[in-house]
């Protein structure tokens, strides 16, 4: 998948179907606009178009940074990814100048494709119905998607948020489609788990909702490669000398390798337990081999249908 950023730069002249929208998280919802789009191109030969906006419109928390998002884009299928800058001068844009001069004049738009909810343009004029009206005048078809339900609650991104930082990867993961995970550099920590004997990567995450604090069984995308692991967030309540500032860390099954400043992707796939103080050091290096032995037993059971490398061979 091509991305651009900046509306400046676009110019290409292939019928495209153009897919339009924050889509932050690519929930349920958003996968069917965007896996439509993907079929329509194809049926047409022509390209399929992802028109996304950073930071968020409605200054809300971004549930995926941009980079993960573009990479779950890349992996539906999309062709061509443009990233729009939100800033003051382009919330101005009327949304008939937008429709005409980016999406028609740039982007040769043939199809857009919305959620019929969505809104665009200066005081978010933009709707669905002006599409068709503006469709009929330039030349393209535009789709609206109606809200997906999951057992009667509209999925949103507000609603899986909210989930997701309640701990409750499960239900999130039936909303999402798919595991949820957070995208985030290895960065240097305080080597308190290599002391304890269990090394781990201390993760800065990239702009995106952390699960509730505790211990999680996940698995690790590294380099396009799937591991086991176990997943810490929490402040260190053991550690009084510590600030107490939420902090990720991974502990990765059967792996050596040095990857400070490499990106990994962290699947969570069950809450073990929460986090919790222990009245020593030698007290919490024994849970945290509990944890790791259950995280191995619950990633074992799941992986009949997951391919994953790594394992466990604890001393």
């Amino acid at each position: 998948m091509r991305v651009i950023y900046g509306i400046n730069k676009v110019r290409q002249n292939r019928a495209a179907v153009v897919a339009m929208g924050v889509f932050d998280g690519v929930h349920r919802g958003h996968k069917e606009i965007l896996k439509t789009a993907v079929a329509k191109a194809r049926q047409v030969k022509g390209v399929s178009i992802v028109v996304t906006f950073w930071p968020h419109p409605q200054l809300q928390e971004s549930l995926y940074s941009l980079e993960h998002r573009l990479h779950l884009f890349a992996e539906l299928g999309i062709d061509l990814c443009v990233v729009i800058n939100f800033t003051r001068h382009f919330s101005r844009i009327s949304a008939v100048d937008f429709v005409k001069k980016v999406l028609v004049d740039k982007l040769c738009a043939r199809y857009i494709y919305v959620g019929k909810d969505f809104r665009f343009g200066r005081n978010t004029q933009g709707s669905f119905v002006l599409l068709e009206e503006l469709g009929e005048k330039y030349g393209f078809k535009a789709k609206g998607f109606a809200i997906v339900k999951h057992r009667g609650r509209a999925i949103s991104s507000t609603l899986i948020r909210g989930i997701i930082k309640q701990g409750k990867i499960r239900e999130a993961q039936a909303l999402l489609d798919r595991p949820v995970s957070i995208l985030g550099t290895v960065v240097k920590g305080t080597s308190l788990g290599r002391i304890l004997g269990f090394p781990t990567a201390n993760i800065n995450p990239h702009h995106e909702v952390i699960p509730a604090e505790g211990i999680y069984a996940v698995r690790i995308i590294f380099k396009k490669k799937k591991f086991m692991g176990a997943c810490y967030i929490g402040k260190k309540p053991t550690l009084k000398e510590l600030k107490k500032v939420t902090g990720i860390e991974v502990y990765i099954l059967n792996f050596k390798k040095n990857i400070y400043g490499e990106n990994l992707e962290i699947q969570f796939v069950r809450k073990i337990r929460p986090d919790k103080k222990f009245s020593s050091l030698e007290a919490l290096s024994s849970q945290i081999r509990k944890d790791i032995i259950c995280a191995r037993k619950i990633l074992l059971s799941a992986s009949q249908k997951t391919t994953i490398y790594g394992y466990l061979n604890p001393k």
